[in-house]
């Protein structure tokens, strides 16, 4: 029996550090606040996850090529994309416990969520980008950042990307890794952190193409999430108003997902017009327009922006599979996972040791064609269930003696919990692989 069941974020950390999907980071040592350590099941799925999202940005419209900037950039780029000067969160300080908070999160009427004093410090602006000298000499020369956002290695690249891979707009450029934000307060696990993982495309336009293009990619992005199995009933869009506006953007709206902390973004598309070429444009002195051989004149090209972070897609996806039902009387826990995003595909279990190398041999024809399976012989048949079940892995397949005889193998769907006998020469077409 089913039990329709909203996960609390504490259930979920759990089951990250009980089955080694995540782990504090520097465990052994008190952790590190805001930054965290994938274990083997949770690469596996964030593997899944880029792979899935490199897919979805396919368009008829235009080519989308990939780039893979640095995580270092010297403090022009910073000053030209307006981070120096405006990427600040208010900061205040509880005088009393020495507390740090953001002050657009707290009612500075009330106390300290700490320890209750109403004595704060001024509110004053904190940069959140971590700041470092590259080389042995200290001067502005050798000031760097590390990145707060993927974006800007697109931007800088633009040309070079243009010219090397003899594409025309509209095209886009994608980039998945590291950003780095200085949070004055981390929190809700892998929602907000200090490193994280980010996803981006990049889409060039003509000027007159971008509010369409707009439009176009909010579909595509929310057929994503569709595709990849996440719960519609918990998705929702935002269009910001002129006020929630950032000072590119020219439209923007938010993908949000219920969480049970409330509804939160899980991504962003901004029509961002053509601030960032210009704006690198002004401070570099390389000319960034493209020309027209049409209408023979030169125009800055327009950015439409797909944003997602990965570890709090990572989240999302846990959370809207966890399931919890009943069997035989006992609780089980399952997360359905969409197959393409579990971590194991296949756990192969013989019902006894004795059927070690029997079962061995088809566990290893999955393996050898590039299939993530498990070969799970600890416990009984049951308990070897449960522990699939948590991982989400879509099948279970136990060899038993009357394999021996019949040639062929238990399946077990994780969602039903039904099984079937399946010859094991017909396994791999059975399972579609």
């Amino acid at each position: 029996m089913a039990t329709d069941i909203v996960p609390s974020l504490e259930t979920i950390v759990s089951l990250c550090k009980r089955r080694g999907f995540v782990y504090p980071s520097a465990d052994i040592y008190g952790g590190l606040n805001g930054v965290y350590d994938f274990g083997h099941l949770g690469t596996l799925i964030k593997q899944n996850l880029r792979t899935l999202w490199i897919h979805s940005l396919n368009s008829p419209r235009g080519e989308i090529v990939q780039i893979e900037g640095a995580l270092l950039g010297p403090e022009a780029v910073w000053k030209a994309s307006g981070h120096v000067d405006g990427f600040h969160d208010p900061m205040v300080d509880c005088k009393a416990c020495k507390k740090r908070y953001r002050a657009d999160e707290l009612d500075l009427k009330k106390g300290c969520p700490s320890c209750g004093n109403n004595d704060w410090t001024e509110i004053r602006q904190f940069n959140m980008m971590f700041k470092t000298q590259l080389g042995a000499s200290e001067s502005a020369a050798t000031l760097s950042y590390l990145r707060p956002e993927t974006a800007q290695a697109i931007f800088t690249n633009f040309k070079n990307v243009l010219s090397t891979n003899r594409i025309k707009i509209p095209f886009g450029i994608a980039q998945m890794g590291k950003a780095f934000r200085n949070e004055i307060t981390p929190k809700q696990f892998l929602f907000r952190m200090r490193e994280f993982e980010q996803m981006e495309m990049q889409w060039f336009c003509k000027p007159d193409q971008a509010a369409p293009e707009f439009e176009n990619w909010v579909q595509q992005r929310l057929s994503f999430y569709e595709m990849i199995g996440i719960n519609l009933n918990k998705i929702r869009t935002h269009n910001h108003s002129k006020d929630e506006l950032a000072h590119y953007a020219a439209a923007a709206l938010d993908i949000q997902y219920e969480f049970p902390f409330g509804w939160k973004e899980l991504e962003g598309i901004h029509n961002r017009s053509d601030f960032d070429l210009s704006q690198h444009t002004k401070h570099s002195g390389k000319d960034l327009a493209v020309f027209d051989e049409v209408t023979k004149t030169s125009y800055t090209p327009h950015v439409v922006e797909c944003s997602v972070g990965l570890d709090r897609l990572f989240l999302t996806v846990l959370f809207d599979a966890y399931h919890e039902d009943t069997i035989d009387g006992e609780t089980r826990i399952v997360l359905k996972l969409h197959p393409a995003i579990a971590p194991i595909k296949l756990a192969f279990l013989p019902l006894t040791q004795k059927l070690n190398e029997q079962t061995y041999k088809v566990y290893e024809f999955f393996t050898q064609k590039g299939i993530a399976c498990q070969f799970d012989t600890t416990g009984s048949i049951g308990k070897r269930y449960r522990r699939q079940d948590e991982i989400g892995t879509p099948f279970c397949i136990t060899y038993d003696f009357d394999s021996l005889e019949d040639g062929c193998v238990t399946v077990r769907n994780r969602d039903t919990t039904k099984q079937e006998r399946v010859q094991i020469e017909d396994l791999a077409q059975y399972l579609g692989f």
